[in-house]
């Protein structure tokens, strides 16, 4: 049986890898003609932000599941916690785009994307709401919608709970199926203004629950599966068959299944052989901080990109754009391990000490998520 500290290298892996995904994907809109082939297929693995909530699924029901309502204070910790771990990073990314906003009303500097700063929609920002369908677009920090996605699931854990209390495994695995339909009622009916749940994402907090309510029944199968696996072969597998279906463009079930049957793989492999995945340990100082990578890179794209590439780099035809972006790509990096080390943990070492009863943050459990 799994402890609740295990560190699943494979999951960390994973969310690193899907956090550079996205992260030059974006990027990639700055690039000259000729980058649309290579945009549309890193827009094709953009179902890995499912595998980001179910792998936070999983490993919050594994700490969560037998001590959120133990006591009358326990959900309180629970959620100063989760508002330690991401909120001050998020905080700050959102005043920097705030700075922009008032940079644009007093004409500094223009944007093609007015609606990105509509400063009606900040109060939906500031209280992670704007994944919850109250706002048209995204704003701001545009990526943050899965954090505001992330708290709605983080608030409702204790229906997850509940439900595995009283249901057990199958009535995690019909909470997910029950979810899974009203957001294909949903979409259907107009109310989800998406072609598919699984492109939502100024409603994404409803599709982030159908996926954490997946991981969370990953993650109890796993800690009662007797299966003796310890290779990691069968999880890479799966991975790689999820990925290349979404390179190819298969049925999106079948991507969240695959996804699914991977985590499943890898934590009963890292269950049974901690140590076999010691050869993904060099990784660690970059898949911990793949939270702040996610969160940091449309800061520097801001700055690198519309600024300094647009601006200076670009006209003067001297650098290739594929050369240049990797100068970003790095930056990205150093500063989300330098966010990690000097501002996110010590202020969330504060903020757990003062408002949860002097309780060391636990880390790390970010991607996303």
């Amino acid at each position: 049986m799994q402890k609740p500290n295990t560190h699943y290298r494979i999951f960390e892996t994973w969310r690193l890898v899907a956090a550079l995904a996205i992260m030059m994907w974006h990027f990639l809109r700055f690039a000259p003609p000729g980058h649309e082939e290579a945009s549309a297929a890193l827009y094709r693995l953009m179902p890995l932000m499912e595998m980001f909530f179910m792998i936070s699924g999983y490993l919050i029901m594994e700490r969560y599941f037998d001590s959120l309502l133990s006591d009358a204070g326990s959900f309180r910790r629970y959620l100063i916690r989760r508002i330690a771990r991401f909120y001050p990073l998020y905080l700050v990314t959102l005043a920097f785009f705030c700075v922009i906003a008032l940079a644009i009303d007093a004409g500094i500097v223009s944007t093609g994307n007015p609606d990105r700063y509509d400063w009606s929609a900040l109060p939906a920002n500031l209280f992670l709401l704007q994944a919850w369908g109250l706002t048209d677009t995204l704003t701001f920090n545009y990526v943050a919608w899965s954090m505001s996605a992330e708290w709605f699931c983080y608030l409702l854990l204790p229906v997850i709970v509940l439900t595995f209390a009283w249901g057990g495994k199958p009535g995690l695995a019909a909470l997910a199926l029950l979810s899974i339909v009203a957001l294909e009622v949903a979409v259907a009916a107009g109310v989800i203004p998406f072609d598919s749940w699984l492109e939502a994402n100024t409603w994404g907090a409803y599709r982030a629950f159908a996926d954490f309510a997946l991981g969370a029944f990953v993650a109890m199968a796993a800690r009662d599966s007797r299966w003796r696996l310890q290779s990691h072969l069968p999880a890479w597998l799966a991975f790689a068959l999820a990925v290349a279906a979404m390179a190819t463009r298969q049925d999106s079930y079948v991507i969240v299944a695959l996804l699914g049957a991977a985590i499943f793989c890898a934590a009963v492999a890292e269950r049974n052989r901690p140590e076999g995945s010691a050869y993904l340990a060099f990784l660690h100082p970059v898949g911990r901080v793949s939270l702040g990578i996610y969160l940091i890179h449309p800061v520097i794209e801001s700055i690198f990109f519309a600024i300094i590439w647009r601006k200076l780099v670009e006209p003067t035809g001297m650098v290739s754009f594929y050369v240049f972006w990797l100068l970003p790509a790095l930056v990205v990096i150093v500063v989300a391990i330098l966010s990690d080390r000097y501002f996110e943990r010590p202020v969330g070492k504060w903020i757990t000490g003062r408002f949860a009863g002097g309780l060391a943050m636990r880390r790390p459990l970010a991607p996303a998520e």
